[in-house]
């Protein structure tokens, strides 16, 4: 009885209080019963007063036994903080892990899987929206993967923006898959904060045992190495642990470390591709191209390491620096030609964008109509009024912008009306099956001409054939053209001889354009 009292904290005081003054009448009766005393009248004021200070017992144990009952009320919540997370009141890590060594231990030959879930790219909400709604975030995801969990499953909080997943039984490995497709589908679903519509996507590393271990560090490192290979794969997807994955996951971390090094000594080179009008064949623009000269001697392009960069947060830091320098060139280039730099949508976001970009121009005294500005349409699908704020500043003040990649994404042609551009470079893409695919040729003209009329410059990236050239050059809604026909990036010394000498044209194209009477590629 005294037991089951004490499992209800309400009425557990009040209980006792009552089972004492039962107790002690009991107690009061029987000894009058079993040590009748031989004067009646005192056996009865006897047995009054034991009755009476049974009923007043309680008034002097009471602050003793509610005392006691908040100290083990006090118990039991700092033993539910102790494995709880307080934000989203799942276990924390130590539950986790704590679960996961009594699951190995009492799992009577069944298999079990541990899913490793990360939220992609968590910290760029947290920098735009701020912590309290990054908080909201992370309460609504725990909220969403306790829906999709059995009751023999469990979920915790490993840290961060990090959950750990233990999903028991398992049949086999493909329901751990099966359940990661649901986790990533249900977690990129948009999350409406404060009237912000937030979009994000999920990575997820599965270790599955016994195969891939029966030791709590082993499976939840197995589980991380499989994490890292499914961001490599490009975020929003999942991996199942493999051997070789080791290795990879130490390249990845020797990368990071590597990526830090190089920004602190800024071994980083910045390559010019020219852009060249069509109709003149005079070029316009430089495109600013970031290389990273690796310790070992090797080049390596920015398809590598910049994800990277934008996953370890460092990205506006480079980006800070590739503007800098890209606008300082141009400084020092003849003519009025511009310089166009790429902004990925992480680093428009971590960055006072307008600000970052004045004090760029301020300090290489470049004029502003001479920047050029490329985003990507993965930019213009995040909080819509800040990012068309921070464009109509900047192109209050002269600054053009381009909208890169165009038909790479979700190629929405709202945003082409939606959002203050000037230009529209279309993906190569669009060049692959040039010029035996008429219906490639096709999409491509129409994208053109609707550009065109909106009155964007339009530029088509990626030209590589004479062939591919001849396909797009009589189209007149088409302006510009880039690609190594004209020229392979090159830094900035060979970029100037290339202007001093007024030529960035092929031998071919040279000999076709005499014949045709087109005038040849040339500087302004």
């Amino acid at each position: 009885m005294l037991a089951a009292l004490l499992r209800h904290p309400i009425r557990s005081t009040v209980g006792i209080s009552m089972l004492i003054v039962v107790l002690a009448v009991a107690a009061a009766i029987l000894s009058f019963v079993l040590f009748r005393p031989s004067d009646p009248g005192l056996g009865y004021d006897v047995v009054s007063a034991l009755v009476i200070s049974s009923l007043l017992a309680p008034t002097f144990l009471y602050p003793w036994v509610r005392s006691a009952v908040k100290l083990r009320d006090a118990t039991v919540e700092i033993g539910r903080l102790a494995s709880s997370d307080a934000l989203t009141g799942l276990p924390n890590m130590f539950a986790l892990r704590t679960q996961l060594a009594s699951m190995i231990e009492t799992r009577g030959g069944c298999g079990f899987a541990v899913l490793f879930v990360d939220l992609d790219r968590f910290k760029l909400i947290n920098d735009t929206l701020g912590h309290a709604r990054g908080d909201v975030v992370l309460s609504v995801a725990a909220r969403r993967l306790r829906t999709l969990l059995r009751g023999s499953d469990l979920v915790a909080r490993f840290g961060g923006d990090e959950f750990v997943v233990l999903q028991f039984p398992l049949a086999a490995a493909e329901d751990a898959s099966a359940l990661a497709m649901r986790i990533v589908e249900e977690l990129s679903k948009t999350y409406r904060i404060d009237g912000h519509e937030v979009t994000l996507s999920v990575s997820i590393g599965i270790a599955v045992a016994p195969l891939d271990g029966l030791e709590t560090d082993q499976l939840l490192s197995n589980a991380d190495m499989a994490l890292y290979a499914a961001k490599a794969a490009g975020n929003g997807t999942w991996r199942l642990f493999e051997a070789g994955m080791a290795a990879a996951a130490q390249a990845r971390r020797n990368t990071e470390l590597d990526l830090r090094a190089a920004l602190a000594r800024k071994d980083f080179e910045i390559h010019y591709q020219p852009i060249v009008d069509i109709a003149s064949g005079r070029i316009t623009t430089c495109e600013a191209l970031l290389r990273w000269r690796h310790s070992s001697g090797r080049i390596v392009p920015p398809a590598e390491f910049v994800p990277i960069a934008e996953e370890m947060g460092i990205i506006d830091e480079i980006g800070a620096w590739v503007l800098r320098e890209a606008c300082a060139a141009c400084a020092r280039w003849p003519g009025e030609y511009r310089v166009a730099v790429n902004f990925s949508s992480v680093q428009f976001h971590l960055s006072n964008v307008p600000a970052l970009v004045f004090s760029a121009l301020a300090q290489t005294g470049l004029p502003a109509d001479r920047l050029e500005i490329e985003i990507t349409e993965s930019l213009l699908m995040h909080d819509f009024p800040a990012t068309r704020g921070a464009i109509e500043e900047l192109r209050a003040a002269g600054v053009r912008f381009a909208l890169d990649d165009f038909g790479t994404g979700y190629s929405g042609l709202n945003y082409l009306h939606a959002f203050p551009l000037d230009k529209v470079k279309i993906d190569r893409s669009f060049l692959a099956g040039l010029p035996q695919d008429q219906r490639s040729l096709t999409l491509l003209r129409g994208v053109a001409r609707l550009s065109a009329a909106l009155g964007l410059t339009v530029t088509v990236e990626g030209i590589e054939t004479e062939a591919q050239l001849e396909a797009i050059e009589s189209e007149i809604c088409i302006h510009e053209a880039q690609g190594h026909l004209f020229c392979r990036p090159l830094p900035e010394y060979h970029l100037q001889e290339l202007l001093a000498a007024g030529t960035v044209a092929s031998v071919g194209r040279r000999e076709r354009l005499a014949t045709v009477g087109r005038p040849r590629l040339q500087v302004a």
